[in-house]
């Protein structure tokens, strides 16, 4: 009777477990190339929404200063600055707010975009006039640079400087930079041309 010796059992098992620690390698590299493409993926999509909705605020700006709680002007219609860590570089009032409940609220109102810490925040006011802006809406992390332009009567500015509390930008560009995505550049058009 035939049979196999102590040594060529131990070298089959040898064969077997380095082919199975290989193949546990490369299920477990694969799982790691799936979710590295996952995450990539879901981070563009957020900078895929991020764009899309600021499209649309740019798309609907109303020409409407806000007024505090006695009536007097607040904001202008339009707020543009250099961007600063926690403050708002963005800011206007903008039509088309949905009120798909029908509450007794106007359908313009104002939001404002900013960068704090490494998050793109937008921020919305609940009611045009005379409130608090409510929480935070975080549009994407890992921002690492902003910078941003103002286009009036042909020329590119990095603050806007309105000729009345009514006036806004023909069109605003918009780069930033986003860790592991690199760097993006966006051109919206607002509504209204020269004026």
């Amino acid at each position: 009777m035939k049979g196999f010796t102590l040594v060529e059992m131990m070298a089959a098992l040898f064969v077997f477990g380095l082919l199975t620690t290989a193949g546990a390698l490369v299920m477990g590299s694969t799982l790691e190339g799936q979710s590295a493409v996952r995450d990539r993926m879901a981070r563009l999509g957020k900078l895929q929404q991020t764009r899309a909705l600021l499209k649309a605020d740019l798309g609907q700006i109303a020409a409407r200063p806000s007024r505090d709680e006695s009536g007097a002007p607040s904001r202008p219609a339009f707020h543009g600055v250099a961007v600063v860590d926690g403050a708002p570089f963005l800011g206007f009032a903008r039509r088309g707010w949905e009120n798909p409940d029908e509450a007794p609220r106007a359908s313009v109102q104002y939001v404002q975009y900013r960068l704090a810490a490494d998050r793109l925040e937008r921020v919305s006011f609940p009611r045009l006039d005379g409130t608090a802006p409510g929480a935070p809406q975080v549009l994407i992390d890992g921002v690492t640079a902003v910078r941003i332009q103002f286009l009036h009567r042909g020329v590119w500015a990095t603050t806007w400087t309105p000729v009345n509390d009514a006036d806004y930008p023909q069109a605003v560009r918009l780069w930033f930079e986003v860790r592991g995505l690199g760097g993006f550049e966006q051109l919206f058009l607002t509504p209204g041309g020269v004026r």
